[in-house]
């Protein structure tokens, strides 16, 4: 009598363990469809499990690299548009120049020409002072004020520090924000001393306005100073231009490693919905088969088989 009682003990015992190792599986493979991931622990598969986390880490990184890219982008192409805005502003001085050095003009016109200049003076210092992205001085530096200021005689004086900050674009990359002013606004004059586009319009406008005993001749010889810092600034432009595109290098860059890690977490720990349901359906077909012959079975006895 032992040995039946034992053999149907355990034949319950193993039927039960069958049983409820499928029904695990069924609700593992409806968790791993919910939740798309098919690691529900580390212990699952810890290799795995440690890359996943690597990767997620990296894609954290790279979420701050592409903040950092996203404010150097806006303050690049905040001097860009503020250089493009003062080489409009030079060419019309240097139209307004050569006119005033027409002879046949009369000191009324050119005092009328040299208020024009200082509108476009005004306008200058105004975008030399710009903000960016931060409200900081665009071409100040690292200063949080105006990059320039005006002293005693009305000329304008650089008050910035002398390098402009670098930011971050990932994989030890990095990009200087911005220019300081004197980077792109000062320049040799034509008689060798260092002067900037500024104080070259300043002065004009002021000669023109009856600051000089020959307002045609200053009118000449301006037009090679503004012409040098013209180019002066175009180079600036060229420089800020180098620095964006190699901003969107680096984004393209970022863009195409990011969807690697996505592709290799796919195949890490993603899970494919179809297999996923597949196997689902097949374990709940054997569960199923499982639990009917255990029932069939169950309902046996040997007194059933004896005359």
């Amino acid at each position: 009598m032992s040995i039946v009682s034992t053999s149907t003990s355990a034949f319950f015992e193993r039927a039960r363990r069958d049983m409820k190792d499928l029904r695990t599986r069924a609700e593992g493979y409806q968790a791993q469809m919910s939740s798309g991931s098919k690691l529900e622990r580390s212990s699952d598969n810890p290799v795995a499990a440690s890359r996943l986390r690597a990767l997620a880490r990296q894609e954290k990184l790279a979420g701050i690299d592409r903040t950092s890219a996203g404010r150097a982008s806006a303050d690049l192409s905040l001097a860009d548009a503020a250089m493009s805005d003062m080489a409009e502003a030079l060419i019309r001085a240097q139209e307004l120049a050569m006119e005033a050095s027409n002879s046949t003009l009369t000191d009324t016109q050119r005092a009328s020409i040299g208020q024009e200049l200082d509108q476009l003076f005004n306008n200058l210092l105004s975008l030399a002072n710009a903000r960016d992205s931060s409200g900081h001085a665009l071409f100040g530096g690292e200063s949080a004020g105006d990059a320039y200021t005006l002293d005693a005689a009305g000329k304008p004086v650089y008050v910035g520090t002398n390098s402009s900050g670098e930011l971050p674009l990932g994989d030890g990359q990095s990009v200087t924000r911005s220019m300081t002013g004197p980077a792109f606004l000062s320049f040799a004059g034509a008689d060798g001393t260092a002067t900037d586009l500024m104080s070259v319009v300043r002065t004009l406008a002021s000669a023109l306005s009856g600051g000089s005993a020959d307002p045609a001749g200053a009118a000449g010889s301006a037009l090679a100073d503004l012409k040098a810092g013209l180019d002066t600034l175009s180079t600036g432009q060229t420089v800020i231009g180098t620095r964006l595109a190699w901003i969107e290098v680096t984004d393209d860059r970022r863009v195409n490693l990011s969807e690697l890690r996505s592709s290799e977490e796919a195949d890490l720990g993603g899970v494919d919905l179809a297999t996923a349901l597949a196997q689902l359906q097949e374990t709940m077909t054997v569960l199923e088969a499982s639990q009917a012959s255990f029932t069939r079975l169950a309902s046996l006895s040997l007194f059933d088989r004896l005359n």
